[in-house]
């Protein structure tokens, strides 16, 4: 059943892709974190304007770190859960610091820096560097949950069986996993 899954999420993804700039394969990987950070309970309608103002403005993370946190916060504008724009400051800081200014390409280095979980790690790796890990956000939860579990809605949180399913649909090969990902 995994093959045939594969194939039909990533045909119907070839023809129905929606072009945003994060998933251009000319994207940086800070554009794509950048991304990451304010898709965070925000529609990408909103998210499209500020991205691009966003990486105008400070088109590195050094660039971001340079500045003050507060003139983070006042460009996050209108997004909502403006803490979400001190913890991308704390983390652009922190990879200048430790990471000579490239955002690391890990997962267990994307963890670790302020304000990034599982899923923003995951996510970063996956679709800034092409990895294979589980991208379980609500949309892929509720994919996977109709498409596999035969259920309408997922829990609230995920669960362990949900991590597991999604595990062990991930395809084995990164260059397949990551396109994967982003499609499911």
């Amino acid at each position: 059943m995994s093959a045939h899954l594969h194939d039909e999420i990533l045909h119907w993804y070839a023809a129905h892709a929606r072009e945003l700039p994060w998933r251009d394969p000319r994207a940086s990987p800070w554009s794509v974190m950048v991304s990451e950070f304010m898709l965070q309970q925000t529609p990408v309608a909103r998210v499209l304007p500020v991205h691009e103002a966003w990486l105008q403005r400070w088109p590195t993370p050094a660039a971001l770190a340079a500045d003050s946190a507060g003139e983070a916060v006042r460009a996050w504008g209108r997004l909502g859960y403006p803490r979400r724009a001190l913890r991308l400051h704390a983390a652009a800081v922190a990879i200048v610091e430790r990471h000579h200014g490239e955002v690391p390409s890990s997962y267990d280095e994307l963890i670790a820096l302020p304000g990034v979980g599982d899923y923003t790690a995951a996510a970063i790796a996956t679709f800034a560097f092409g990895r294979r890990h589980v991208v379980l956000d609500t949309n892929v939860r509720r994919v996977l949950a109709r498409a596999v579990g035969g259920e309408e809605f997922p829990a609230r949180s995920p669960s362990r069986a949900e991590r597991e399913r999604a595990a062990a649909l991930l395809p084995d090969d990164e260059t397949t996993a990551a396109p994967w990902s982003v499609a499911v």
